[in-house]
This record gives structure tokens, sequence and C-alpha cells, in this order.
């Protein structure tokens, strides 16, 4: 059995970007950066990032020395080998595509270590940011520091793309282990908590009442819930639900 995070660290390196070359230059002028943001752009057929920006502001690495092995060991340990096994199962999704690759993207909350030892809330966002022949050659990752999000001890993600629902339902399967809840579910368990049945909330979503079933009944015994009112209670109680 791998180690989590085997899959994708085998594709990545230790090499920063030449902040100097064109390429970067071009990134700096074309790639618009949020404040608390730091953005970095990696490329598989190189085996090295290709740009870098604003990580010294959000975790105190010179954006010349930051790069794709560091940012992946830096998550803390809490999540680290969350973040590892979601990296490894999203990518293989991803790589296993070849039609319209650059709208795939996925989501995660967890916590990245400052330079300094201090820990961060981050919300990580990875793309595909170019591809050829059917081949994802780029990617592209956003962090943002946000201090107003909740992290207990249900991780939180999503995914995107145009299979979407396969993607996701992918990582569900995957990660099931975990104490996990994809967006979907998120939102689904929103609107149990506000009231709906389970007929009204498939309604809503233009989906058949099995389909909501099929996401909210396999939270009891991810999260060890006996009942609805259970998982609502636990649902707040860890951050789930504001």
């Amino acid at each position: 059995m791998s180690t989590p995070g085997e899959y994708s660290k085998s594709m990545i390196t230790t090499v920063p970007a030449d902040l100097n070359s064109e390429e970067a230059q071009y990134f700096r002028q074309t790639l618009k950066r949020f404040p608390n943001e730091a953005i970095y752009i990696y490329s598989f057929q190189q085996n090295r990032m290709l740009y870098a920006d604003g990580w010294e502001e959000i975790l105190g690495y010179r954006d010349d020395e930051i790069n794709m092995l560091t940012i992946v060991s830096i998550t803390s340990a809490k999540y680290a080998r969350f973040s590892n096994e979601l990296n490894d199962k999203a990518l293989r999704f991803i790589l296993g595509k070849s039609q319209e690759l650059e709208k795939y993207s996925f989501t995660i909350e967890l916590q990245k270590m400052h330079k300094n030892g201090t820990p961060v809330p981050i919300i990580v966002k990875v793309g595909v940011f170019r591809s050829e022949n059917g081949r994802v050659t780029e990617i592209i990752g956003r962090n943002e520091v946000n201090y107003s999000i909740n992290l207990g001890s249900v991780m939180r993600y999503a995914a995107f793309g145009p299979e979407k629902s396969e993607f996701e339902e992918e990582l569900n399967k995957e990660l099931f282990h975990h104490f996990a809840i994809s967006q979907k579910e998120k939102e689904a368990l929103a609107m149990v908590a506000s009231g709906y049945s389970f007929k009204e909330i498939a309604h809503h979503f233009k989906v058949s009442q099995s389909a909501i079933e099929k996401r909210i009944l396999p939270l009891y015994r991810r999260f060890e819930v006996k009942s609805l009112t259970h998982l609502v209670t636990f649902a707040y109680e860890n951050h789930i639900l504001p």
C-alpha cells in the first residue's frame, strides 16, 4: 500500500522558479494576485516551478526560494495525511481526463506552517493552467490566508470540472476513512439543517431524491452518528455549518 502523497510527490521537484525569465515576467504582468494570497505555476514538462508570487507575505518564503515540494511539505501535521491523499486522488483523476482540462480544479481548507513555525489557515485552490494534446502540462495554485475559517476536525474540500459529480464521488470513495466532507455534501446538509426534506432538497438541486440520500446517509457512518438530528448537531459542533 502506497504512502499518502507518494504519487503526487513523485511528480514534483525542489526546483524554484527563475523569476528573471521572460515567462515569469509575463505571468507577473498578466496574473492577478489578491491580497493575502500567494500563487504558483508548476510545469510537469519542465519539472520545475515556472512562477511564484506572494509567498514571503503569507508564509515567509521568498518567491525565488519556494518550490513545489516545500509547498506540499509545510502542511501542518494534522492536515498532512488528508491533504496528501487528496492531492494524489485528484491528480490521478485529472490526469486520466483528456478534454476540457483547464476547467478542472479542487479546493481544500487546511493549515500551512509559516517559515517561523506559526500555523496559518489557508484555502488552497489547485487547477489545470495549461494542457497540450489532451495532457496536463501546467497547474496553477492559489493559496489564500483566511483567518475567518473555522478549522475543526472535519476536512472540507470541493471539486470542480465538466465531470464534477464523478470527480467528487471518486474523492468521496477514496477519502471515506477520513473525517471529511465535500462541498456538495455540505450544501445538502445545510438544507437539512434548515428543515427541508430530502424531496425538497432534491427539487432544489434538480436531482433525484435517491441522489440526495446518497449524499447524506453515508455521513452517518463517516461521522459515527445515529440520527439526522445527531448529524446536524455534529455539523455545527465541528464547524461544518456556520
